[in-house]
């Protein structure tokens, strides 16, 4: 597409004016199809975050990130920070899925998954509009003078706003203590706990910040990924986009008339109302190409489909296509880099598949006792004095554990009263343990003796120490 030569482009993102200022942005009301599904896929999101705090699976909270006490809950499968690995696995499989959408749909995710998107237009935008009005009303309600009006309304607007802002603090909060200890904390009280109460009021301000005043300034400043689409996309990438082809034609776009053969005058279906970019929450003009503050929200898709059937011309003008579909007509296909962030994506999601089958529900750690040698005892036997550790990862008690060990003629015993002991739910059991062996098995001053832990005579898990022993000299 030729670039008209009176056409000028903008070097600075489109919140900021010419002087530098925060440029407010008054998007009108979203309304159609894609709006509506983008509605129903919100208030499921918003519905699974704020009851996954209190939703228990086998005793389990569905998703905890206690990182105070180091636990945490992924769809209610326990992991501790010995599991680090399988998290960061985990990591690396959610930024390579992002990857892969990103390079074939674009930025969809930050328009209808997105928590920030989700709150700003569902439910903050949405009060606005309820309280201020649409696009025009609240434009012309930001130039009006403080009179009793608009005190009333920006008073009502920034306390519900407030409100809102608290509770998702609390959920956010229950992510991180617990939907049990919240509940707890709110029945006894908030002045019980200000330890907890002051982060809570901060993380408040925090959030009223960002939708009351930053607003889209968070996707367009603050979030990398957003700097991520010019690496990421490429021409053959399905974006909210502008058809220029039909929509500029050879002359250019014209404003409606009617009964106008604009075929014959060779200007394009743009009848250059300017809904898409009244519409937009970040307020490009999408008929500029892929933009850095574009959320593939697909409100212009709506508003210019509604605009294209009042006037009796196809639908589509903007659409989710790619550079190379609207150019050349190419269809979507699968390229080369799409096809090893797949294979990529397999071989991680199959790597965490079998750590996860591999996991066993009790780790045990069982190291020498520091400073301390081997003690010679009747009958030729070497004593070794330990330490252990055993980490129950499941929600229900383990018990009638035991040691025994592998290989070896040997014993161990714990300095308890009984020779078996139990592990509390995601609990923790320590402990003092001897292993004793004869001294003719043993080769060298340092031998390696795999001891089995078992639980009602099965065996649940396996790890290895090293044993001293008297220096043998040939």
């Amino acid at each position: 597409m030729e670039t008209p030569e009176n056409e000028v482009f903008r070097d600075s993102i489109n919140t900021i004016d010419t002087d530098g200022k925060r440029k407010w942005v008054f998007p009108k009301k979203p309304s159609g199809p894609l709006y509506e599904k983008r509605k129903i896929v919100s208030y499921v999101l918003l519905a699974f975050l704020f009851a996954a705090p209190f939703i228990k699976i086998n005793g389990n909270q569905f998703l905890l990130f206690n990182i105070l006490e180091r636990r945490f809950n992924i769809f209610s499968f326990p992991f501790w920070p010995q599991d680090f690995y399988l998290f960061v696995i985990s990591m690396l499989i959610g930024v390579i899925f992002i990857t892969l959408f990103t390079v074939g749909f674009g930025r969809i995710f930050c328009g209808w998954i997105c928590p920030q998107t989700i709150f700003m237009e569902m439910v903050f935008r949405r009060i606005e509009y309820w309280i201020d009005g649409d696009r025009n009303k609240q434009m012309r309600l930001a130039r009006q003078k403080w009179d009793a009006e608009k005190i009333r309304k920006r008073v009502l607007k920034w306390f519900i706003f407030l409100v809102i802002s608290f509770l998702i603090a609390n959920v956010f909060l229950a992510y991180l203590i617990g939907g049990d200890e919240l509940i707890k904390y709110i029945v006894e009280g908030p002045f019980e706990h200000t330890g907890t109460l002051i982060p809570l009021l901060i993380f408040t301000s925090v959030f009223y910040f960002v939708f009351a005043w930053f607003r889209e300034q968070v996707c367009i400043i603050a979030c990398p990924y957003g700097r991520l689409q010019g690496v990421l996309l490429d021409n053959k990438s399905i974006v909210v986009a502008y058809d220029y082809k039909r929509g500029e034609a050879d002359n250019g776009r014209k404003k409606f008339r009617k009964n106008e053969d604009r075929e014959a005058l060779g200007h394009g279906d743009c009848i250059d109302c300017f809904q898409c970019v009244n519409v937009c929450p970040t307020g490009i003009d999408i008929r500029n190409g892929t933009q850095l503050e574009c959320v593939n929200c697909t409100a212009c898709i709506d508003e210019c489909d509604d605009i294209m059937e009042k006037i009796n011309l196809p639908k589509g003008l903007i659409r989710f296509a790619s550079e190379d579909n609207i150019a050349k007509k190419e269809p979507f296909k699968l390229t080369p880099r799409l096809k090893g962030y797949i294979a990529v994506l397999t071989i991680l999601i199959g790597i965490l598949a079998g750590m996860l089958a591999l996991r066993s529900d009790v780790e045990a750690r069982i190291l020498r006792l520091p400073g301390q040698l081997y003690e010679h005892k009747d009958n030729g036997i070497i004593s070794n004095v330990y330490t252990f550790k055993l980490i129950n990862k499941t929600s229900k008690d383990i018990g009638d554990l035991s040691f025994k060990l592998r290989g070896w003629d040997g014993t161990v015993n714990t300095v308890s009263t009984s020779e078996t002991f139990i592990v509390e739910a995601q609990g923790v059991a320590e402990g003092t343990l001897f292993i004793e062996l004869k001294q003719s098995d043993l080769s060298g001053d340092k031998n390696s003796v795999t001891i089995d832990v078992y639980s009602e005579g099965d065996l649940i898990e396996t790890t290895s120490v090293s044993f001293l022993g008297p220096r043998s000299f040939n």
